[in-house]
């Protein structure tokens, strides 16, 4: 039996506060023709110890990275797709690195450009769910973040937490779904088993956010809209963890409220989850992350295997081809591949983790990508900067 397995809320899978400035409007410096589209900000040069984008002569005391150009006025390749040693394909994108103390390090494509981070704002999201009152922990929080894998775990524990706070998987908005999973979605099908809410990637989000809802009296049946008091709180979490404004707001796959960040609001947020103080909301959603990393994503997936075996590191991916990390002491990562190309995700968050200078056999094992042909390896797709 084959199936499809959709990316994280439900997309179909390709081959996740006031007196804050806007940034989301700061300009980008065009790249001229022949050179990448690299580096962001008002065209001065790299400060001294940051790198210059790929292609970009690096200034006296910087170090350049290597990379491939981008078409002039594009954005950098940041995947290329390897058959029999010719490429067939390549898959371009935007991506920030930042240092520990949190100063952009490396910036290629457009990092101040606002982007839906789908489910890479879910543990905003969860910390908006824990400062309105509702007291999670453990497996249940971290899977309150999670874009778990529709494992018989994940389902477990969604219709615990219902019946712990009397609600019922009805009252889900999320739509059904598989699980995300296709080796959990082939046994899920095999048993006679049909798209559900509660095997939705997002059901965990959807049942935390019922949960204090009914907590604190709110109406349950419109949870969803952008005005309901719960999604105005966790805009503000949004804001305040990015460093900046919103700058639009759309509707997710599973059917909740998504703020558009920039990459580099992104990769700020992270950071601010894993340098929060002891006992704050974001600090506590990071904290039940790493801990059951297991519950955010599920046994055969890379945000797992991260979080389990790089110590400390905070990662959650979301669907059209967002990533992002923290590392504890504060270095942290985002990217988005523009064409929403998942297949690239591994080789590229494996090149940023190198950059990090994270050294673990589990890198390599994210930024493995063969190409089979004829059931053999005949290729791969791989970071190309």
């Amino acid at each position: 039996m084959s199936v499809t397995p959709s990316t994280p809320e439900g997309s179909p899978a390709p081959d996740h506060t006031s007196g804050i400035p806007d940034t989301s409007g700061i300009p980008v410096t065009p790249s001229a023709p022949g050179t990448t589209g690299g580096t962001v900000g008002t065209g001065t040069p790299p400060a001294p110890g940051t790198p210059a984008a790929p292609g970009t002569p690096a200034a006296p005391g910087t170090h350049a990275v290597p990379g491939t150009p981008a078409a002039p006025g594009g954005l950098p390749v940041l995947a290329e797709v390897v058959r029999s040693g010719f490429v067939e394909g390549r898959h371009r994108g935007s991506l920030v690195v930042l240092a520990a103390d949190g100063t952009v390090e490396l910036a290629l494509g457009d990092v101040t450009a606002p982007v839906f981070p789908r489910s890479s704002n879910k543990p905003m999201q969860a910390a908006g769910v824990l400062r309105a009152g509702l007291d999670l922990a453990g497996e249940r929080l971290a899977l309150a973040a999670a874009s778990h894998s529709g494992e018989i775990f994940h389902r477990d524990l969604v219709q615990k937490m219902l019946v712990e706070h009397g609600l019922l998987a009805e009252q889900l908005q999320c739509p059904p779904d598989l699980p995300l999973d296709p080796v959990e979605a082939e046994t899920y099908l095999a048993s006679g088993a049909v798209r559900d809410r509660v095997t939705m990637n997002c059901s965990g989000k959807h049942t935390a956010m019922l949960a204090v809802c009914a907590l604190r009296g709110w109406p349950t049946e419109s949870y969803l809209d952008p005005g309901h008091p719960l999604q105005q709180l966790i805009h503000s979490v949004v804001e305040e963890a990015a460093g900046e404004r919103v700058a639009a707001v759309g509707t997710d796959g599973c059917g909740a409220p998504l703020m558009a960040i920039t990459l580099t609001g992104l990769a700020r947020a992270f950071r601010s989850f894993v340098l929060a103080g002891p006992g704050s909301a974001e600090r506590r959603v990071a904290d039940a992350m790493r801990t059951h990393p297991e519950y955010v994503a599920g046994t055969r997936r890379p945000d797992t295997w991260l979080m389990r075996e790089v110590p400390g590191a905070l990662s959650k991916m979301g669907a059209e081809a967002v990533q992002a990390v923290a590392l504890p002491d504060g270095r942290a990562l985002a990217f988005k591949i523009d064409d929403g190309g998942g297949r690239a995700l591994g080789p590229v968050l494996a090149r940023a983790l190198g950059l990090l200078g994270v050294e673990a056999p589990v890198v390599t094992r994210i930024g493995s990508a063969p190409l089979l042909g004829g059931g053999r390896e005949v290729g791969e797709i791989r970071a190309a900067f």
